[in-house]
């Protein structure tokens, strides 16, 4: 079944992506006549002279101090951001312990079924702030799990130049649930919006049979999106297909909150 993006939260990306063209059309707009010729025969004498006045700086800029609890907080995705039907998490889906927790043979397909299960894209030895949500579509059995992370941007690069490997080296390979049931599972590379710094998703689909003989069909979207110094990280699955649409307006929606954040005076617990 193909899920329809959120109305509150696919409207407030349409909204942005109005801004960032309005912005760009004022950019256009504000660009002054041709200087005479006589400004340009002085133009090189100022820039000799600028040049000689100009000092270089001493010390690089210093990096910004990893997001507090109470900054990362406030940069998660909410219900309201969503609407109808999402609404707060109330605990794992089945089809996480029935599909998700599995066995492959090829290592780097292993660790992605692992990160997946556990919902740590970044690995125990990436230290930093942390913040996590969950939110259930209960009509359709999806959830959506979101992240804000601040942590070394050696860490989170890591991350990024691993999932880009993903779609090459997993494209396609089978997997072993803990009951015994063979899932084929395929990964694919995903577009998303041109937002932060860096950014990879992946569609990572799964499909097979249950213990009992069932049919399945698991669909996840992954996403990690390095915002300066920060990150967001998220995965957004359930039985059947999910909304690409959606996917990227969690993106879009969720990277550009984050930078908001960062603007702000800093928020403590």
């Amino acid at each position: 079944m193909t899920r329809t993006p959120s109305r509150v939260l696919v409207g407030a990306a349409m909204s942005a992506g109005a801004l960032v063209s309005v912005s760009a059309c004022g950019l256009i707009v504000g660009v002054g006549p041709e200087p005479d010729a006589g400004a340009k025969q002085q133009a090189p004498a100022a820039s000799h002279s600028a040049a000689h006045s100009a000092k270089p700086s001493a010390t690089a800029p210093a990096a910004p101090p990893p997001l507090t609890e109470a900054q990362a907080q406030a940069a998660l995705l909410t219900q309201a951001d969503l609407g109808a039907p999402w609404a707060p998490t109330q605990g794992a889906a089945t089809w996480r312990d029935g599909v998700l927790k599995a066995h492959a043979d090829v290592p780097e397909c292993h660790k992605l079924l692992d990160a997946l299960y556990t919902d740590d894209l970044f690995g125990a030895d990436a230290t930093g702030t942390r913040v996590v949500t969950g939110l259930d579509d209960a009509m359709d059995q999806a959830q959506l799990r979101y992240q804000v992370l601040s942590l070394r941007p050696a860490d989170v690069d890591r991350t990024l130049t691993w999932m880009k490997t993903l779609p090459k080296i997993c494209a396609r390979f089978t997997a072993v649930t803990g009951r015994g049931a063979l899932q084929n599972v395929r990964v694919d590379e995903t577009v998303l919006p041109v937002v932060g710094d860096d950014r990879q998703g992946l569609r990572v689909t799964f499909t097979g049979a249950t213990a009992t003989g069932e049919q399945t069909l698991l669909t996840l979207d992954v996403a990690v999106v390095r915002v300066g110094e920060d990150a967001i990280a998220l995965t957004h699955g359930g039985p059947g297909d999910v909304s690409a649409d959606a996917t990227k307006a969690f993106v879009q929606v969720g990277a550009q909150r984050l930078a908001d954040i960062r603007k702000q005076p800093r928020l403590r617990v």
